[in-house]
């Protein structure tokens, strides 16, 4: 019995001796996250070509809604504003209409020029994907342009107020 006692008291002493020589260490890990605003677009409109119009009316226009555009911004209060590189021939109208993220206004469908124009309002703490956009080219009679033009379209967010 009293060997029994005394191994129990040895294990008991071994125990008590491996829990009081745990140790640890600290640590500071800073962290941080930033204003994060992305807006990319993909896929590529197809060549907007006037060719007809009725008698007696303006040239038809038309549409090309093969393009999309993703976002992802952690702030609040934010828009997308839409421009070009260059101004646009006489007579010739191209505007842009982009679907709105969950919570956002679309502006509906905008004239663009070289001055930034609001496409989209509104958003707020959103990643999405896969948003349409949708593009019109329009023309008066008095627009001719015997070659075809390239313009690049500019969308930034920027805030909303």
């Amino acid at each position: 019995m009293r060997k029994c006692l005394i191994v129990a008291v040895a294990i008991a002493t071994i125990s008590l001796g491996t829990q009081a020589r745990a140790q640890s260490a600290t640590q500071v890990v800073r962290i941080q996250v930033n204003a994060i605003n992305q807006i990319g677009v993909s896929g590529s409109p197809a060549p907007l070509v006037i060719n007809s119009a009725t008698a007696g009316s303006a040239p038809t226009s038309v549409t090309a809604t093969s393009t999309s555009y993703a976002i992802t911004t952690n702030e609040a209060n934010q828009k997308i504003a839409a421009s070009l590189d260059q101004p646009l021939p006489s007579g010739v109208t191209l505007e842009v209409a982009l679907a709105p993220p969950a919570g956002a206004t679309s502006v509906g469908s905008v004239a663009l020029g070289t001055a930034a124009a609001d496409v989209v309002i509104g958003i707020s703490i959103v990643a999405a994907s896969s948003l349409p956009i949708t593009y019109r080219l329009s023309a008066t009679p008095q627009a001719q342009m015997s070659a075809p033009e390239a313009r690049t379209v500019t969308f930034t967010i920027v805030s909303g107020t």
